[in-house]
């Protein structure tokens, strides 16, 4: 037995609440000397809290895993994603610059020469790149590291292991856009209709319709079109209910879970400390598309909140095999819903609290 298991069976509850309580009362008013600088506040979770902990091993290992993901590329490149978009940028200025990425255009044709000797970026991933560098060096004027770099160009298009045929994925106007036919009544309609709920038929969602779910959640908004995060698919019910109970806030209901989504951040997309964040923006933007996606399909769906608790991440890590630097962004319950299930009315703010035009004269 652990002493964790033994102090648990002498020291009375009571007392234990009691000196929670002594310790957040205390806590309070101790942050106060802490709080008035940046290094006092560092100072204090140095000694006295490790809540931040794992986050920055993470931000760390995933630092790692970025420099190590260069020298064997994958499914999916980060540098070669995110140079690639920061070239489509460039294409669509106004007024384009004669000449414009210099500083980045060597990493990224060498970035793309190893993807595609590496075989094993995924094609769509690949050609895209393709695409828009070609274009990049049809209307560039050249400068001595362009030059450079057109020359490493050339010679891919004339190597017989990388040579591709252009698709035009490349920058396109916007009256080009397919016309939706959606009205904002339906839209707000669709909003309405999707709602957490928490009780569902013991019905298996098809695979299909899951992955046909996944392709519209990945149209979602990205930066630098990085999507640094995958979708963990639960169905076995007895497993999905382990993982819905490991996040808190789920007791009652876990346990009908049917089908469950871990939405998982990478911190390999990123070299600098500065983008930690994204992989929750990222991941949030993509789940919320998700969630809209499934509601055009009959089917039902619940966020659950992720809470950064150092035990309950290390449970579900070792659950789905995550890697130090993959962070759990929330988790997502789907299915059928039942009809005689209930729905909280959980009613929202207005927009009179919610916006604030920051440069409009007061009336």
């Amino acid at each position: 037995m652990s002493l964790r298991a033994i102090a648990k069976k002498i020291i009375p509850v009571k007392f234990v609440h009691w000196l929670r309580e002594q310790g957040a009362a205390f806590d309070k008013h101790f942050i106060r000397l802490f709080a008035s600088t940046r290094f006092t506040s560092a100072v204090y979770y140095l000694l006295f809290s490790r809540e931040f902990g794992r986050e920055q091993q993470s931000v760390l290992r995933g630092r790692i895993a970025y420099w190590r993901s260069l020298k064997a590329i994958e499914a999916t490149c980060a540098l070669l994603r995110r140079n690639t978009h920061r070239l489509e940028k460039g294409l669509i200025m106004r007024p384009r610059r004669a000449s414009f990425a210099a500083d980045y255009i060597g990493e990224t044709v060498n970035c793309f020469r190893d993807a595609a000797n590496a075989k094993s970026l995924d094609p769509s991933e690949l050609q895209w790149a393709h695409d828009v560098l070609d274009e990049y060096f049809s209307i560039v004027k050249d400068t001595p590291k362009i030059a450079k770099a057109r020359a490493i160009w050339h010679d891919l298009h004339t190597s017989l292991d990388v040579a591709m045929e252009r698709t035009n994925s490349v920058p396109y106007p916007h009256r080009e856009l397919p016309e939706s036919g959606i009205s904002a009544e339906q839209l707000q309609l669709l909003f309405q209709r999707r709602r957490s709920v928490r009780w569902f038929k013991p019905e298996k969602v098809p695979t299909d319709r899951i992955h046909q779910a996944f392709e519209m959640a990945t149209l979602a908004p990205s930066a630098c079109n990085r999507q640094p995060y995958e979708f963990y698919v639960i169905q076995d019910p007895k497993r999905a209910a382990k993982v819905a109970n490991m996040a808190g806030g789920t007791v009652g209901f876990a346990e009908q879970i049917r089908n469950l989504i871990v939405v998982v951040g990478d911190l390999k997309a990123y070299p600098m400390e500065r983008d930690r964040h994204c992989i929750y923006i990222d991941g949030s933007l993509a789940a919320m598309q998700l969630m809209l996606a499934f509601e055009t399909m009959d089917i039902a769906t619940c966020p659950i909140n992720w809470p950064d608790i150092e035990f309950r991440e290390r449970l579900l890590a070792r659950e789905l095999n995550l890697t130090a630097h993959q962070r759990p962004v929330m988790l997502l319950a789907f299915g059928y819903a039942d009809p005689e299930g209930g729905i909280p009315f959980s009613a929202k703010k207005s927009s009179n609290i919610l916006g604030r035009f920051i440069d409009h004269d007061d009336v």
